[in-house]
């Protein structure tokens, strides 16, 4: 039996958790459950699941749902609240899956309890991944991929050293605006928020949506499989496969090439990282090859998008410039979806705002926190 704490418990990767949890109750007990403002479906996932101790971002709701309650689960608010449940006792692993940058302090919290970690929050890895993998290092601890191409690339590696890799390769759907026939570049300017938001193979969030859009999630992977697998940036590749069921590949350094293949489905790679090492039965991803008939793969379209080089260079220099970028572009996702900019704005004002940062080469986690506060407030201007 695993103890989980769920960080983001009402969100898109949240909810799929919640389902992994109520297919295996006998492996998996969520002992801890955090949401944002979405106090109605936190209530219902605690009464089903009766956690030990509950998170919400306002204090007023806090008191509401703690009047549910009584003394039978501990309700907290704010950040203190999500290090409080990312420090649990009885925790054995935090699955991290808050957007943005407010899983960094739960994270690093909840490693230094001695607590494996489960990423769903690329900005963990982004923003501070020496920091994260030292410390995981430090205190004997996992960290555990979540997102669909890094939990396939753990199942590709099954444990040989970063010295048998030649190159990972992250695959990448191409978005909505894949097909440059019908979306030449010239016509980026008239995509519009809902365009974007319809994403043809997965169903997720708002912000990794349009990031998938623009094809920064890929380049914020590739950040985040560099720090997770030991590798450098210049080891890592992207392709382009539009169905969506090779999640991503690993070449060793003899040629040999081995990938995780299965329909496009969350619970996956949620279960794997939670039941880890295990593998326990489930009926909920069930792949048709020939149905699929046929498997497709391309180079990325740069200039296009050019996001994803944007996030290589961020890469290959380190040290605050990747917070930059990650901060940057979700100020400038924000920006889209409230119609104050246009599509090709979005990396226009990641690009701009990299160019005017001084990057700090070997930074305290104070300096990445000040890189990122300054990049959001100069990518708003």
């Amino acid at each position: 039996m695993k103890n989980v704490v769920l960080l983001g418990s009402t969100g898109s990767i949240g909810t799929s958790t919640v389902k992994v949890a109520g297919d295996l109750p006998d492996r998996i007990r969520l002992v801890g459950l955090a949401a944002g403002n979405n106090a109605e479906l936190l209530l219902e996932q605690t009464r089903k699941h009766r956690p030990e101790a509950i998170c919400i971002s306002n204090p007023e709701k806090a008191r509401e749902l703690g009047k549910f309650f009584g003394a039978k689960t501990q309700v907290y608010s704010g950040d203190e609240g999500l290090i409080k449940l990312a420090t649990l006792p009885s925790a054995d692993i935090v699955l991290i899956a808050i957007v943005g940058t407010a899983g960094l302090k739960p994270a690093l919290a909840a490693i230094r309890a001695g607590k494996d970690i489960a990423v769903a929050s690329k900005e963990i890895l982004v923003m501070a991944g020496k920091i994260v993998m030292d410390e995981a290092r430090k205190h004997g601890v996992r960290v555990l991929a979540v997102d669909s191409e890094h939990s396939a690339i753990f199942q590709c590696l099954d444990g040989k050293p970063s010295s048998s890799v030649r190159k990972l390769w992250l695959t990448a759907s191409g978005g909505p605006f894949r097909d440059k026939k019908i979306w030449p570049k010239e016509k980026f300017p008239e995509i519009t928020v809902e365009r974007a938001l319809k994403h043809p193979s997965w169903v997720m969030g708002r912000k990794v949506t349009i990031d998938s859009a623009t094809l920064f999630n890929k380049g914020l992977e590739m950040i985040e499989a560099r720090w997770l697998f030991d590798v450098g940036i210049e080891r890592l590749g992207v392709l382009v496969h539009p169905q969506s069921i090779v999640h991503s590949m690993v070449e060793f350094v003899d040629g040999a090439l081995l990938a995780q293949l299965s329909t496009p489905d969350m619970c996956l790679p949620i279960q794997y990282a939670l039941t880890y090492p295990d593998r326990a039965p489930s009926e909920r991803v069930q792949t048709d090859f020939a149905g699929l008939g046929s498997l497709t793969f391309e180079e990325p379209d740069v200039e296009r998008f050019p996001a994803l080089n944007l996030a290589r260079r961020a890469g290959e220099v380190g040290g605050t410039l990747p917070a930059v970028l990650n901060a940057a572009n979700e100020i400038a996702v924000e920006a889209f979806v409230n119609r104050k900019i246009n599509f090709p704005q979005i990396t226009e004002t990641v690009r701009l705002t990299m160019e005017r940062h001084k990057t700090v080469l070997h930074p305290t986690l104070e300096q990445i926190l000040e890189a990122d506060a300054w990049a959001r407030r100069e990518a708003a201007k």
